[in-house]
């Protein structure tokens, strides 16, 4: 998803399922959604790999659809935002009632496995409530405003997982600063983008302001001295969210669930250090398929180490 899941060379995830969106066929030939095309392989994280327990990949296959969907409504660019608030509103009462509308089946499906799962529904809310934002708001004042807009679109995808893995909610804060920081990593990397397609900027104003830039630097060949300024402010303030989010891995019960967020981290904390070298208004920042597996063994090897040597519960 394009918030709390950054885009990437497809062939840099060969763990990923094919967890694509259903096509308007599939359900009825009815779909309200608006498909972009893009599915798991087109994140650079991990989304539903084999790290994950076989049983639990289903669940996370029918979240990450619901997810996309929803996501695919708020950027489409030939919705009206009014239109967009109302499918998303629909989607919203397939989730958390029995009278889904024809063509929100993709929200049905996931009501039926969180009721098999005993997982809330609210994680599907809080992301229903963020991407309605993203309908009607286009700009962040500061640093607090686009968290709490994290906090609706990122945090709840790492929520979920742990709900699912019965993990105690006690490692949401870690979980929040992971997905946090992926979400902003995000937005740096797709800032150009976001402002030619959709004239969205997730960069605080004051900091703009501040450092003497404004928006219509995103259209330049490359940054300007006060974006790049801006930019490694950001880059350094979620540098900070890792120090809480490279704690996640070793308060997990699950060693498949362990070994995946590590992995996660090592490819967040990649990002940043290339994001931090690099203009992401002058070239598109990824990670290349060696770093990826590279990141991937780091994560596995170090996080496996750890957990053996303290010899954790299972």
């Amino acid at each position: 998803m394009s918030r709390s899941a950054p885009k990437a060379n497809p062939a840099a995830n060969p763990a990923a399922q094919d967890l694509s969106p259903p096509k308007a066929a599939d359900v009825g030939g009815t779909s309200m959604e608006t498909p972009s095309g893009k599915g798991a392989k087109d994140e650079n994280f991990p989304v539903g790999s084999f790290l994950l327990p076989k049983a639990l990949r289903p669940h996370v296959a029918r979240f990450y659809a619901f997810a996309r969907a929803i996501d695919d409504i708020a950027d489409n660019p030939e919705l009206a935002p009014e239109d967009k608030v109302a499918r998303l509103s629909s989607f919203e009462q397939a989730l958390t009632t029995e009278n889904a509308e024809p063509g929100y089946e993709t929200g049905a499906r996931l009501r039926q496995s969180l009721i098999e799962t005993h997982v809330t529904p609210q994680h599907g809310c809080d992301l229903i409530s963020a991407f309605k934002q993203d309908a009607v708001k286009h700009r962040y004042a500061d640093w607090d405003e686009l968290i709490d807009y994290c906090l609706r679109s990122a945090s709840p995808v790492g929520r979920y997982l742990l709900d699912l893995h019965g993990e105690d909610p006690r490692g949401y804060p870690q979980s929040d600063a992971l997905c946090n920081a992926l979400q902003i990593i995000n937005h740096l990397q797709d800032c150009r983008d976001d402002y030619e397609q959709m004239d969205r900027v997730y960069i605080p104003e004051d900091w703009l302001a501040k450092a003497g830039a404004d928006v219509t630097h995103l259209s330049a060949p490359r940054s300007s001295d006060g974006l790049r300024q801006v930019q490694l402010r950001c880059v350094r303030d979620t540098q900070t969210l890792m120090l809480e989010a490279r704690r996640l891995p070793d308060k997990l019960k699950s060693w498949h669930l362990a070994l995946e967020s590590a992995v996660i981290v090592e490819i967040a904390d990649q990002l940043l250090r290339e994001l931090a070298r690099r203009d992401p208004v002058a070239e598109r920042i990824e990670l290349s398929k060696p770093q990826f597996l590279w990141c991937a063994i780091k994560g596995v090897v170090k996080t496996a180490a750890r957990r053996c040597v303290t010899r954790r519960p299972a």
